[in-house]
């Protein structure tokens, strides 16, 4: 389809194990010594959160998965505003810096990927709790798609979910580019049915509003 995304490998954080296992202060690479009071402290509150992050996360998860889609959404918020402080430089994305003291500057690779991987899980499933809902908030849903592509540009569902928000907006060409992205993605996918629906109509109404403006 002519587009080539850059492919990030997010990993599913199985190194951050819900109970017990190797906590995040050993992933850094902190004992705990050695750093002074005041670097140490902020690197173990950093540490706090990114962890307390990834603990909301799955209650978020375990709640979706039980269609406590309210509760859901509640725990992945959560789980956002303890990274609220803590945003991972990417050149690719411009993303600001604004990390808790010095720490931040000290984030493992490893760190770095689970504060990314979080916010992007957290995103993409906030979306699929309000899809969920009787009366679809799009503005919402569409926020949080670029949110999510803003770190992974070649996410699937993002990319679907994205133009199926534009469409509800009303912004049909929008709606077209990412309909078309994701079909590039994954051309004959579970959403292929819906997603044949809502490419044609927005097709239509793209077409209706050429011919209206030109004639």
């Amino acid at each position: 389809c002519g587009m080539e995304a850059k492919q990030h490998s997010i990993k599913s954080l199985k190194s951050y194990p819900e109970a017990g296992g190797r906590s995040l202060a050993a992933a850094a690479g902190g004992d705990g010594g050695g750093g002074g009071y005041r670097v140490g402290g902020a690197e173990m509150e950093m540490e706090a959160k990114i962890q307390k992050a990834i603990d909301f996360k799955l209650e978020g998860h375990r709640c979706y998965k039980e269609k406590k889609f309210r509760e859901a959404i509640g725990k992945y918020h959560r789980a956002l505003l303890q990274l609220k402080g803590i945003h991972v430089v990417d050149g690719t994305t411009g993303s600001e810096v604004n990390l808790l003291n010095e720490a931040a500057a000290k984030l493992t690779e490893e760190q770095r990927r689970a504060v990314e991987s979080t916010e992007i899980e957290c995103y993409d499933s906030l979306t699929a709790c309000l899809l969920q809902s009787e009366l679809v908030n799009y503005e919402r849903v569409k926020e949080y798609c670029l949110k999510v592509l803003g770190h992974q540009q070649d996410h699937f569902k993002a990319m679907y979910r994205a133009g199926i928000a534009f469409y509800h907006l009303g912004d049909y060409e929008c709606a077209l580019r990412y309909l078309r992205d994701a079909k590039c993605r994954e051309p004959t996918g579970g959403h292929y049915d819906r997603f044949v629906i809502i490419h044609r109509s927005a097709s239509q109404m793209v077409s209706l509003s050429c011919s209206r403006f030109y004639n």
